[in-house]
């Protein structure tokens, strides 16, 4: 169980859940997420707080935008890469597309080019929910966990019902930091955010039973 969630992803099945309401996923689709049920991907979807962002577009632009997101959902990443570039080229103060961009950069490897577009959408919203939690993610595939684990707690702090945030930090505290009470809680509250995960529900059991059999052994040792 614990091999099933060793690599870090976004969820597919919000990005599902949320298309037909905002028509606006970011999906990716290799280095990227099938769920969190198998961590072999990533999939980030336009959280609440991005929407908001991209609101103030003109309607052309937001036609741009949306044509650079659907073209991203079907997985070919280099015209989407284009598109994106494109559209930034003319609107370069909205931090949804630098996300989008990092995103299809960490998907091909390039993880310094993901930091400068998450730097450059962070320069312009520096409580951007969707930036904050690609941060966290870099900086987990460098190793540095604490530092992930800011990141993410930022952007629950910015929008405390961003679901991929919690998710990443229920992986992050019960894989690297070894904080199962902590990662618990962020299941559990992923858990109201979304429809329901049943993968994520066998994790949130067995993440419990940990919990109550290092209780029994810490009552012991007293």
């Amino acid at each position: 169980m614990l091999l099933q969630r060793f690599i870090e992803i976004e969820d597919s099945r919000i990005a599902r859940g949320r298309i037909a309401q905002a028509c606006l996923c970011l999906l990716l689709i290799g280095g990227c997420a099938s769920g969190p049920g198998q961590k072999a991907s990533q999939t980030t979807p336009l959280s609440d707080s991005e929407q908001g962002a991209v609101r103030d577009i003109p309607p052309r632009a937001m036609t741009l935008f949306e044509q650079a997101v659907a073209v991203m959902s079907t997985g070919d990443i280099v015209e989407a890469q284009f598109r994106f570039q494109e559209f930034l080229l003319q609107y370069p103060d909205f931090p949804g597309a630098h996300v989008n961009l990092a995103i299809i950069y960490a998907q091909n490897g390039d993880d310094q080019a993901a930091e400068g577009s998450i730097t450059d959408a962070l320069i312009i919203d520096p409580e951007h929910p969707a930036a904050l939690n690609q941060l966290g993610m870099l900086l987990r595939r460098q190793g540095k966990f604490v530092e992930a684990e800011s990141a993410y707690m930022r952007a629950v702090a910015a929008d405390p019902d961003y679901a991929l945030a919690h998710y990443n930090l229920g992986v992050l505290n019960e894989l690297y930091l070894q904080r199962f009470d902590a990662a618990l809680l962020h299941f559990e509250y992923y858990q109201t955010l979304i429809d329901e995960d049943k993968q994520v529900e066998k994790w949130i059991t067995d993440l419990k039973r940990r919990v109550q059999a290092n209780q029994r052994t810490a009552n012991v040792t007293e």
